[in-house]
């Protein structure tokens, strides 16, 4: 069973990225206060495979015009950044 399909029997109505390639990113879901929960993907994971058919710039740039910059709603996924703080 996939991490898509074991979330989505878990969980109600998350909404994931497309195409399933990006199953690859999620670290988890993430719970808020009032709200429902959502699935939660590593943004440079996300980044890097959109790099496997672009460059990096354009990759990061698809990203936040594209991806993070879409709201689908209360249910739209989250994105973390997993890189150590300075």
């Amino acid at each position: 069973m996939t991490t898509r399909n074991r979330l989505a029997e878990m969980y109600e109505d998350l909404i994931f990225l497309e195409p399933a390639i990006f199953d690859e990113a999620i670290l988890g879901v993430a719970d808020r206060f009032g709200m429902p929960s959502v699935v939660a993907y590593d943004r440079s994971r996300v980044i890097d495979i959109y790099a496997r058919d672009m460059t990096r710039e354009e990759a990061e740039e698809f990203f936040e015009f594209n991806t993070i910059g879409a709201w689908l709603g209360d249910a739209t996924p989250v994105f973390i950044d997993m890189r150590p703080a300075e």
